[in-house]
């Protein structure tokens, strides 16, 4: 990883959906995502298109719903396993929305943002809990992680992922 927070050999396409973080907030948190778009369905360029911003409304009748969204997150781990930064590490990513987590309030300020292709209905893929893994151990080289949580963690009532069909036992370096 560099010192902007770009780790080295990932597909990058970055997000303007991004910001400078507080400087009194390192990062000691990493959230766990789950997206799909369509909903339910894998494999398009709905979720870049999300992320950067050039969602086409026309292409599908959820899009027109979400077409104003501004939002973004550090990494993408695609069915495949495919990793894809959006942010630098070093930036603040727009995924946690109003978020609390041990009593802080804003989690975007002190958190990495992880989304895993996927969605409430269906399980996770091998590839994406390998590619996951490594992530979260190169992170936890470079930061002083204190938790690993699920968007529902610090969004309960609003948020369900990464679902019940995640499966935490399968995460290393989880810590919560």
């Amino acid at each position: 990883m560099d010192d902007e927070g770009w780790l080295s050999g990932v597909r990058r396409v970055p997000s303007p959906n991004c910001d400078e973080r507080p400087v009194d907030q390192p990062v000691s948190l990493i959230v766990i995502h789950a997206i799909s778009l369509p909903p339910n369905e894998f494999d398009g360029p709905g979720i870049i298109q999300l992320f950067t911003n050039c969602l086409d409304p026309a292409t599908h009748p959820y899009f027109g719903e979400i077409r104003d969204l501004r939002v973004s997150a550090h990494f993408l781990v695609r069915r495949d396993g495919e990793l894809i930064q959006f942010v630098p590490c070093s930036r603040r990513a727009w995924h946690a929305g109003v978020s609390s987590w041990r009593g802080r309030e804003r989690c975007n300020d002190f958190s990495i943002g992880i989304e895993l292709e996927g969605c409430d209905l269906l399980p996770f893929e091998d590839a994406q809990y390998m590619t996951l893994n490594r992530l979260l151990a190169e992170l936890n080289r470079r930061y002083p992680i204190a938790g690993v949580v699920g968007h529902s963690d610090i969004a309960p009532g609003r948020k369900t992922d990464p679902g019940p069909c995640f499966e935490w036992h399968r995460v290393r370096d989880a810590r919560t």
